[in-house]
Order: structure tokens, then C-alpha cells, then sequence
């Protein structure tokens, strides 16, 4: 309350006129690692924000750098220019991109000042894309919704693919350095946050899809330890039937073979890939696809072996839940209503793809819904999904909404199930369960359907940031309601671990229960927020017979 009479004192004093306090274009910064300049941008509502974009919080990931964990930068002595989103980290794209990448947005309507120090709580997010893809260049992850609430917002860059996720399961590349890449950056905003307003023990990761189960990954790490205090895990998950494993030695040789390299060794296959170009290795990616685009998700976090590193990942994320050994804190995580299940649609309107699905069931199964292949669980297991989502039938369009549900629940929605009552069993703090089912004017995936779908994977991030990509939501819109209403929710975790604190009439006077493993309870978000119990259980208890969690134990 102090600080906010001071601000208004200021605000009139005609030294403070003057001086532009909270009008200033060009604002600078004195953090720990040096003088940062920025520039100030306007949020939807048409607050200040101050905007510091393309810092830098490693060293280029180049050279002798390149496939190893990342190196803290140095300070720096003159001003730093943060007015110029840095590149996308190399990635299947047209726009630019650069291996040296590793470069962080800061964005905040108070910076401190003699007067006053806002420590408002932070939003550290992790972008989506697979693990191959994906970026936090301002243009596609903007901070114009997030900004009219009085927060500090960070959004970072991350290696991808092969460059940051590649493992051989030996110390030629133990694995995870993507993952490392957020550590560094959250070690970043620990040492330098408050300089922007922040404070640096109240940060919240919010991370969406691969940024989802990077989210978990981290809640499970050694590295992460004191790092964050809330965490919001989005449509993305490291719990699921596919078990973490020591390595992908398989997808490091598969990407050897595709630029030309020997896939013999692992000594070998890191040689040559280190001479390879880094647009190379990128635009590579298109050759791992197996049938149409799957499967969706390759590059993933391994628990690594003991080389003398330090290791990201030291037990599986089911192991270290089980055990209780994860970082206990409020706890939000969900999914869309249908996830990835628009991807169905591919299928049934290819007659080629649909074909080879429909006789070769056995085979494609696993690599679509994301599996173990060629053992006898996984033919029992394509053989039981087949027999309860689509039936004994020849496959058609008429399988549409049964293969909806598979993607839906094989790419994501049964291992975060799995994963949020696993937590809430034995996490000390609340653990908030919901499924995100609000269809605006425009769907992430789907323009130009004519197909009855709800909310798609990446639907949220629609409310969440502003992007090139879409138009720009107004507060004369229908969709602006669920701008407020989302950002509301995400702040008001942040600021209290609870994400209705209190009734308010915003919020529909609906109070979030956290789940138990007595209610299994969860939020619905759409127009209206309604608190639901046991979602999609009867489609999940299929899984779960066929992955019983006992063998991931």
C-alpha cells in the first residue's frame, strides 16, 4: 500500500513529469549481469509495458559448445540492447534462425525504483513444438493479454531437436541439454529478476505441450531444486504409457543416416553430426516421420546415466512421483477437451493413410498413439484399443470420433491423468485438475473445417499471448471474456497458489477444489467455469489396464 501512494505522489510531482517515470521508451535496467535497455510496447488495455526481448543468458551453443550442457554468460560492461527478438533456435521453418539461440524476453509494467520495489510474482514459460519446434519470439508468444495483469512475464528460447535433446546413453551425449537450457534460464531470473520488478521467490513455470512436460520434468529434477514455487503443466506429460528411458540412441542414429553421417558408433555418429550445418540437422526433421506426420512426438527428456555430469534426470518422472521425491508446490495442470484428436482427421480424409491404418493396425498404432512396438503388450494392446474405440469394422470415416479419441488420449490426455492423481496422491500442497473447453471465433489447428470439433491442443495459448499468426483479440470481442478470465486464473496462482481465491464474479463465484484421490475432481473452463468429477475415466480405465502402472514402478 506504501508503494502505491508513493506512485501516485510521483505520478503528480512535477520533478517525476520530468523524468518520465513510467513513460519512459527506452527504459534501462541495472541488473546483476549489467545494463539491459529496452523499449516499452502497450498491453491490450493500453498499460505501459516495459519489454526487454533477445538477452542473452548463455554463451552460443556453437563450435565446441555444440551438444553440451549450456555455459553461463559473463557480465557485460556496456548497455545491452534488448529491443530485437534474438533467432528461433534451429527448426523445420522459413523465418530466421540462428544455433546461437539461447536468448530470453523479460516483460513488466512497474520497474523498481527508489521509491519502490513491486516484487510481483513471475510467469516463466516454456514454449510448445515438440521438442523439434516452436519459439517465444515476441511476434508469436506477445505479452499484450498476459501484461494487463501485475505480473512479470518471461519467455524463453530452448535447443531443439537434435541439438538439444539428442542421447546415446554414454558420455558422448548423456542427454536433456534442452532441459539444461531451462535450467540456465531460470538461474538466469533468480540472480536478475528483481531488477525488473520481480521477485525471484515466486516464480511460476507455465509451459504448454512439449513446454507441458517440460513443466514435469522439472518438478522432478535435482537441477531444478529451489528454482520455482508454482507450476502449471499444460496439455503436455512425462507420465504416460511410453516410459522414459536411459537414451534414444535409435533416433540419434536415425538422424545420422538422414545428413550423411556413419550410424555405427556413438563416438561416430557425434563426430560427424558436429561438422554438419545446424540448418542441415533442421531441415532434416521432415525424414523421421513414419506414417503421414507421426509420430508426433520423437526428441524426449531421458534419465540419464552417471558420466561424472550433472544430470537433469537421475530416477523416471513415475519413479520420482511414486516415491515422493518431487518438488512438493500448488500444482495446476490439464488438457483441452479434444487435445490432439484433430488429428483424426488427416487420417479418415486420406484414403491412402486410412487404408494402411486399417490393415496394418498392428504396426501404425504405436507409432500414431505413441507406444511400445513389436512386443507381445503392445500387439495385445493395439488389438484391445482397436476392439473398444473403433470395432471389428473396416475403417472409414464413420471411425472418425473413435480415432479422435485415440490421439487424444495416446499423444496426451491419459498420461497427464495419470500424472495429476499420481501427484495429488502425495503432493503436500494443492493440485489443481481442469480441462480447457472454450471454442472462440478461431481454432489453433483447424481454420477451415467444417467438422464439429471443441477446444484443440493450443486453443488456450489463443487467450494467453498475442501472435502474428492470429488476429489480435479486442475487448469488443466475445473471446476477450476468456482472456480475462484465463490471465485471472494464472495470476491469481501465482500470487496466492490458489487460482480462485476467493468468489468473484469474474470467475463465475466458483471455488476450484483442488483433486484428491477421493473426488477426482476437476475444473471445466469455458464460458462459464463448472467443477466436474471423473473426466474421460471410462475412456483412461482402457489404458490403464493395458499400461498398469505397477510396470513403470
Amino acid at each position: 500500500m506504501m508503494c502505491q501512494i508513493i506512485i501516485v505522489f510521483l505520478f503528480i510531482s512535477p520533478i517525476a513529469l520530468i523524468n518520465g517515470y513510467g513513460k519512459n521508451q527506452n527504459p534501462i535496467v541495472n541488473a546483476p549481469f549489467g545494463d539491459i535497455q529496452g523499449t516499452t510496447i502497450r498491453s491490450l488495455l493500453g498499460r505501459s509495458i516495459y519489454s526487454f526481448i533477445g538477452i542473452r543468458y548463455a554463451k552460443p551453443p556453437v563450435g565446441e559448445l555444440r551438444f553440451m550442457p549450456p555455459v553461463p554468460i559473463e557480465k557485460w560492461n556496456s548497455v545491452y540492447d534488448a529491443t530485437k527478438d534474438g533467432p528461433l533456435c534451429p527448426q523445420p521453418s522459413n523465418l530466421k534462425m540462428s544455433e546461437d539461440c539461447l536468448f530470453l524476453n523479460v516483460y513488466t509494467t512497474k520497474l523498481p525504483s527508489e521509491y519502490c520495489n513491486p516484487k510481483r510474482p513471475v510467469l516463466f514459460y516454456i514454449h510448445p513444438g515438440g521438442f523439434y519446434s516452436g519459439t517465444s519470439l515476441s511476434t508469436r508468444a506477445g505479452p499484450k493479454y498476459y501484461l494487463d495483469q501485475d505480473i512479470v512475464l518471461v519467455t524463453i528460447n530452448y535447443r531443439l531437436g537434435a541439438l538439444g535433446f539428442i542421447s546415446t546413453g554414454d558420455h558422448f551425449a548423456p542427454g536433456n541439454n534442452g532441459l539444461k537450457d531451462q535450467v540456465l534460464a531460470l538461474k538466469w531470473v533468480k540472480e536478475n529478476i528483481a531488477s525488473f520488478g520481480g521477485d525471484p521467490n515466486l516464480v511460476t513455470l507455465v509451459g504448454y505441450s512439449a513446454g507441458g512436460a517440460s513443466v514435469a520434468s522439472h518438478l522432478c529434477s535435482p537441477m531444478s531444486r529451489g528454482l520455482f514455487h508454482r507450476a502449471i503443466q499444460m496439455s503436455g506429460q512425462v507420465f504416460g504409457q511410453l516410459p522414459i528411458g536411459n537414451h534414444q540412441l535409435h533416433l540419434a542414429q536415425k538422424q545420422a543416416r538422414l545428413v550423411g553421417c556413419p550410424d555405427d558408433t556413438s563416438e561416430n555418429i557425434m563426430k560427424c553430426l558436429r561438422t554438419k550445418g545446424a540448418k542441415e540437422l533442421a531441415d532434416s526433421f521432415g525424414g523421421f516421420a513414419e506414417f503421414g506426420y507421426d509420430p508426433v512426438l520423437l526428441w524426449r527428456p531421458v534419465v540419464e546415466l552417471d558420466f561424472g555430469q550433472e544430470r537433469f534426470l537421475t530416477e523416471t518422472p513415475i519413479q520420482s512421483v511414486i516415491n515422493g521425491n518431487f518438488q512438493k508446490m500448488p500444482i495446476m495442470a490439464g488438457i483441452t477437451t479434444e487435445e490432439f484428436s484433430y488429428r483424426a482427421l488427416a487420417t479418415v480424409e486420406n484414403p491412402e493413410l486410412l487404408r494402411t491404418m486399417d490393415e496394418e493396425f498392428e504396426r501404425v498404432a504405436p507409432i500414431a498413439f505413441i507406444y511400445e512396438r513389436n512386443t507381445t503388450r503392445s500387439k495385445a494392446a493395439s488389438k484391445k484399443l482397436r476392439e473398444v474405440f473403433l470395432g471389428s469394422d473396416k475403417l472409414s470415416r464413420d471411425s472418425l470420433t473413435g480415432l479422435r479419441h485415440l490421439y487424444a488420449d495416446g499423444i496426451g490426455g491419459f498420461g497427464l491423468n495419470r500424472g495429476v492423481k499420481l501427484m495429488a496422491a502425495t503432493n503436500t500442497k494443492n493440485t489443481y485438475y481442469y480441462r480447457f473447453s472454450f471454442v472462440g471465433k478461431i481454432h489453433f489447428y483447424l481454420p477451415n473445417t467444417t467438422e464439429e470439433f471443441g477446444a484443440v491442443h493450443h486453443d488456450e495459448l489463443l487467450y494467453m499471448f498475442n501472435s502474428e499468426r492470429f488476429p489480435t483479440i479486442n475487448v469488443t470481442d466475445p473471446e476477450y471474456a476468456m482472456i480475462k478470465k484465463l490471465t485471472t486464473l494464472h495470476t491469481n496462482f501465482a500470487y496466492t497458489g490458489n487460482p480462485t481465491p476467493r468468489k468473484s464474479e469474474l470467475l463465475d463465484n466458483e471455488l476450484w477444489s483442488p483433486i484428491t484421490p477421493q473426488n477426482n475432481v476437476y475444473m471445466d473452463i469455458d464460458k462459464k467455469l463448472t467443477m466436474k468429477k471423473d473426466l474421460y475415466e471410462e475412456r483412461y480405465s482402457v489404458w490403464n489396464s493395458l499400461f498398469p502402472l505397477r510396470d513403470y514402478e
